[in-house]
């Protein structure tokens, strides 16, 4: 294999609300934390056990604008991006570091909770049904002739 690969798929539920922010461009990023787990059975005790990992997201542009307006905490999302290390200087003047997974891909898994959300997957506002048309059966063949 000549290249390489830096992709992540992650399933799991959000920590909490996306904080969303903008760039002076008005270019949106949505941050939020999400939580995978996994369930084993401690061999010693017999005892079911669950280790939680949380794993920090970054969407843009519209992945962004879609989380402000649909993703809660508790949410279920599929995630699919690339891990990204970035470092910056704290207040004492550290180097700190922090993984992050950027989003291109993102599908909500869980349907929106709350009334307003519910508004955006509602059928109030659709057209009504069509009419019946009536149907002429006092025609000649001639009448469907397209030409």
């Amino acid at each position: 294999m000549a290249g390489s690969i830096n992709k992540v798929i992650l399933i799991g539920n959000l920590g909490k609300d996306p904080e969303i922010r903008r760039l002076e461009s008005g270019i949106a990023v949505a941050n939020f934390p999400i939580a995978t787990s996994e369930s084993y059975t401690d061999k010693s005790t017999g005892q079911k056990k669950e280790i939680t990992d949380w794993h920090d997201i970054v969407l843009w542009r519209g992945l962004a604008e879609l989380s402000e307006k649909y993703l809660k905490k508790g949410h279920k999302v599929y995630v699919e991006g690339r891990l990204k290390k970035r470092s910056w200087q704290d207040k004492e003047g550290n180097t700190r570091y922090s993984v992050e997974v950027v989003a291109d891909n993102m599908t909500m898994l869980s349907k929106p909770t709350n009334q307003s959300q519910n508004k955006a997957f509602s059928n109030e506002g659709a057209p009504a049904a069509p009419s019946e048309i009536e149907i002429n059966t006092k025609s000649s063949p001639d009448d469907f002739m397209p030409f």
